[in-house]
């Protein structure tokens, strides 16, 4: 790089090479120094809807190459770890023990995505759910059926690594320079399956259709994790189990793991016409013009705090749950997110006074709730549905004539106001209305609720130190999502990668830097 230049703005149907060609001339250097030109960021300014920008951020490339690839130390020290869960915190974490020379054994309940997919297609068929293989539950991760996300609040240097790595592995691009980057649910299988056979390459073991049933632990430490009757010899533990391993969570209680309430949150899916979603953001001109909008809403005015999380542009809602009796949703969107509808959970902040039943009081608490949702519904995994006119009045006097429900096991009208707990379904009323008046059109009657969404974070967290080991058992290592420590792909990935660069720092006294 010779240099980079920041807030290149441009119009939005501008093509690369005038973005280039601009870029070049700001640099005031000779074309003959220049080699090429990268973009390394790229977002919308879309506050004046008659002129939308691109905000460029590019390097100027002189061709010589000054990045370094991390150098690895090779252990070959015949550890084995347990890596229990092969969502994103488990698959970076076991990548990255195996480029060490550990030997990664990994536990995945659920199956191999393809099969995975059939497991999701006969609950949306034949009402006919797997608990070990769902939409929480296989290879991938909760994540894999929910758009791919990949923006994050965190900052840590290794998200850059974790866009390398997608894209060394299959998935789009322009994630590595994208203000909002997603892979999209019909591509991270690819990716997330490339994956996995580069661990077995380089010799880590991944074992499907495993749930891990007990960890042995002798004087203070982990020596085998039980699977199908088996018990396999292991030095260390990660617990990478995602928000929705709810037997494991108590396995790991009455075991005397450390762990802690911490707050969640839930609510509902509301559904708008995607193109209603795109004028509001981009304006009548520009809406035809431009990929699907996203948005990102949130409000305190309800005194709790009530948010949107994971917005799926074009996408539908999926049946998630992972137990008989329950019903829970998710949303998701293909890469091109040109359905007809847009989607997005909103929340309600949980706090752990809420909950009264122990350690785990927040995960009978949503229990609860998705067992009254699926009884409300009929009891074979449709889901409640309202308009939100209905849902502030009370009753399902509404039919959906503008925005129709998209979720694909099928829906059954229902006041969600008797599922929820009052002061969720208050703060989501009025949260509604204050972010309909910062997106045009969020708090319209026609727009459709199902009910109910849940798994938003775990509501737990798993106690550790300051070397990601457990409080309790000193070679176990809680990380990720399940654990409390992560909310999203890229978060969980990170720490994934983190938890494997504490163990291999552990046998070999280096501290890698990516």
């Amino acid at each position: 790089m010779i240099m980079k230049i920041d807030n290149i703005k441009m119009p939005v149907l501008a093509s690369e090479s005038e973005l280039f060609e601009v870029a070049i001339k700001k640099s005031r250097l000779k074309r003959s120094a220049i080699k090429g030109v990268k973009i390394l960021k790229k977002s919308l300014d879309a506050r004046d809807k008659n002129d939308l920008k691109y905000v460029y951020s590019v390097e100027i490339l002189d061709g010589k190459e000054r990045s370094k690839n991390p150098v690895f130390p090779n252990c070959s020290n015949g550890k084995k770890i347990g890596v229990i869960g092969f969502g994103p915190c488990g698959i970076f974490c076991a990548l990255y023990l195996a480029k060490c020379g550990l030997t990664p054994i990994v536990f995945e309940r659920g199956k191999k995505v393809d099969e995975r997919q059939k497991s999701v297609n006969r609950l949306i068929n034949d009402k006919i759910l797997d608990e070990n293989s769902n939409i929480q539950f296989g290879e991938g991760g909760a994540g894999t059926f929910s758009d791919g996300k990949l923006n994050t609040g965190t900052s840590s240097p290794l998200i850059k690594r974790v866009l390398k790595d997608f894209v060394e592995f299959g998935a789009p691009k322009d994630i590595e320079w994208l203000a909002k980057p997603h892979i999209g649910s019909d591509n991270l299988p690819k990716v997330v399956s490339a994956m996995r056979r580069e661990i077995e390459r380089l010799g880590g073991e991944i074992k499907f259709d495993s749930k891990v049933d007990d960890i042995k632990i002798v004087n203070g430490r982990a020596v085998s994790v039980r699977s199908n009757g088996v018990d396999y010899p292991v030095d260390d533990v990660v617990i990478a189990i995602g928000h929705s391993a709810r037997d494991t969570f108590y396995m790991l209680k009455d075991k005397g793991f450390e762990m802690e309430r911490k707050a969640f949150a839930m609510g509902v899916r509301i559904e708008h016409l995607k193109r209603d979603i795109d004028v509001a953001q981009y304006g009548e001109k520009y809406a035809n013009l431009l990929p699907s909008a996203d948005y990102r809403l949130a409000t305190k005015k309800a005194g709790r705090g009530v948010f949107t999380f994971c917005m799926c542009p074009g996408g539908f809602v999926m049946p998630s749950a992972s137990e008989q009796g329950g019903v829970v949703t998710n949303g998701m969107s293909l890469y091109a997110r040109d359905g007809v509808n847009s989607n997005s959970a909103v929340l309600c902040e949980v706090y752990p006074e809420d909950f009264l039943d122990g350690v785990l009081g927040g995960v009978e608490l949503q229990r609860r709730i998705e067992r009254l949702a699926f009884t409300s519904a009929g009891g074979d995994y449709s889901a409640p549905v309202q308009t939100f006119k209905d849902f502030l009045d009370g009753g399902t006097k509404t039919p959906f004539t503008t925005v129709k429900p998209t979720y694909s096991a099928g829906f059954t009208p229902f006041d969600l106001n008797k599922i929820l707990p009052k002061y969720i379904s208050e703060s989501l009323k009025i949260g509604i209305l204050d972010m309909g008046n910062k997106l045009k059109g969020f708090s319209a009657p026609q727009s459709v609720l199902t009910g109910v969404e849940t798994r938003s974070s775990s509501p737990v967290r798993i106690l550790r130190n300051v070397s990601g080991q457990s409080l309790t058992v000193v070679n176990v290592y809680p990380a990720g999502e399940g654990c409390g420590y992560a909310g999203g792909i890229m978060s969980a990935a990170v720490d994934g990668i983190k938890t494997a660069l504490n163990i291999v720092e552990k046998y070999t006294g280096i501290k890698v830097e990516i």
